[in-house]
């Protein structure tokens, strides 16, 4: 089992979770997903989550903000989407989780795709961990 299944198994059995995906939001690929059903597309949802991350790092960079994104949390009537970016790696990589709000524990949750984002990028081949303090800003610009 590859890096990525394996960070979505886990992140999939996170109490509440609905659906999860690790999606590459320079191109808006998703590079693996689980979960979802014929009413939530993460085939939609998830690239389209990458403007999402996009435009507030366009944002950050335009005010001089120099730190990084811990999440970017978007709560709807009966659903917590959840966007973590990967730190760590050379790719640019962000998950993206639902969870059903009347079933998860939103700050377990946090902690839980944390902790499988540091493990994501400590088995990332080519990722090498950032300096403390370092701010994240794309490598390209828009």
């Amino acid at each position: 089992m590859n890096n990525i299944d394996r960070s979505l198994d886990m992140a999939a059995n996170i109490k509440g979770a609905f659906a999860v995906a690790i999606v590459d939001f320079d191109s808006g690929m998703t590079l693996g997903s689980r979960g979802g059903s014929p009413e939530f597309d993460l085939d939609v949802a998830a690239p389209g989550n990458s403007e999402v991350v996009r435009t507030k790092l366009e944002v950050m960079q335009k005010l001089g903000l120099r730190e990084n994104i811990e999440d970017i949390l978007i709560t709807l009537d009966s659903q917590y989407h959840l966007i973590r970016i990967i730190r760590g790696t050379d790719e640019q990589l962000f998950f993206y989780l639902v969870l059903n709000r009347a079933q998860a524990n939103l700050a377990m949750a946090r902690r839980d795709l944390r902790v499988i984002e540091q493990q994501f990028a400590m088995s990332s081949p080519q990722g090498a961990p950032q300096q403390a303090g370092q701010a994240f800003f794309p490598a390209q610009q828009r």
